[in-house]
């Protein structure tokens, strides 16, 4: 049985001398992987976003040339990289081949995947749509026009499927 799944993530992981990690291994969870973050006094409950954070710390077990896989490290991921590994975890822990192969089929297909063209660092080239704002909707006469990135990327972003059913938010501070 497999238990043990490389990955690339789509942007990578920056470590405090400027190296760029992008080639990991994550294993199988298990329930213990689950259940001891509950545990961390950090943890508000099941719903708490460092929950996600947490888990992962404990199963991706190699990202490039770091020596230890830590909260701070799981942290410091670009957003794109987080929701890699989020569907990447629910793929190899609770889905099929077919899931699998889709994932990594649209993960080679994206323009992040294997670009030698730093990643912008302005704006990111294409923002998700709202819940009920796609093309067509009433919003796109008001929204700002989109950055300009390289030539494709944003066809090739909005034409990615999406294993992700939600996006999760890190709750904001009340001022």
């Amino acid at each position: 049985m497999r238990t043990t799944y490389e990955f690339t993530l789509p942007r990578g992981y920056v470590d405090d001398e400027g190296t760029l990690h992008r080639k990991g291994v994550m294993r199988l969870a298990t329930a213990r992987d689950e259940l001891a973050p509950l545990r961390d006094p950090t943890v508000q409950g099941p719903d708490d976003p460092r929950l996600t954070i947490l888990v992962l710390t404990r199963v991706v077990t190699r990202l490039g040339s770091l020596e230890q896989i830590n909260s701070y490290v799981i942290e410091g991921l670009f957003a794109v990289d987080l929701a890699f590994l989020q569907d990447f975890y629910g793929v190899i822990n609770f889905g099929n081949q077919e899931e699998f192969d889709a994932l990594i089929a649209a993960q080679e297909s994206s323009a992040l995947v294997g670009s030698s063209a730093p990643a912008p660092s302005s704006a990111p080239a294409a923002a998700p749509a709202a819940e009920g704002a796609g093309p067509g909707s009433a919003d796109d006469a008001t929204a700002p026009p989109a950055p300009a990135g390289p030539t494709g990327v944003s066809e090739q972003v909005s034409e990615r499927p999406s294993l992700r059913h939600s996006v999760e938010e890190l709750p904001r501070r009340s001022s």
